[in-house]
């Protein structure tokens, strides 16, 4: 993967919906070379998806929160893994270092939604204990980074 590579995930990264011919121009190449690149970072799994930054307010989702897991190992890791995979509140979920096994990123209609969320964790023993974390606003959040580009 070159520069231009990573210039063009970059591209693609802010505007999925972004033409060739516009990547093309921004990185010097044509709208068929640029059309190749892509198909060869998606085949090698660079670019795992093309999706839609949406606004989770405006589509009913409007409370985010952080949940910190120690997660209760009787419960079995996988399948609480299986759990956060499977869920439809999980926006992301991370194996951490020091005193939490697990970081939860959680989208809810409502604070009742959250409430329901964290009783089925503790109604499913996954938990030996957790904290939440309620996000008031968000300053940045970018769904791709690429520093050096």
């Amino acid at each position: 993967m070159d520069i231009t590579d990573k210039k063009i995930a970059a591209l693609l990264a802010e505007d999925a919906r972004r033409s060739l011919a516009d990547i093309g121009e921004a990185v010097g190449l044509s709208a068929s070379a640029v059309n190749e690149r892509i198909r060869r970072l998606a085949a090698s799994g660079v670019i795992k998806r093309f999706t839609v930054d949406a606004d989770h307010a405006l589509l009913g989702l409007a409370v985010t929160a952080f949940v910190l897991v120690g997660l209760d190992y009787d419960a079995g890791e996988e399948a609480f893994k299986a759990f956060a995979a499977d869920h439809p509140s999980v926006a992301e979920c991370h194996h951490v270092t020091g005193g939490w096994s697990y970081l939860l990123k959680v989208r809810v209609r409502d604070l009742a939604g959250l409430e329901t969320f964290l009783a089925e964790l503790k109604a499913r023993r996954f938990l030996s204990r957790s904290e939440t974390m309620i996000v008031l606003s968000t300053a940045v959040e970018r769904g791709f980074t690429l520093a050096e580009v």
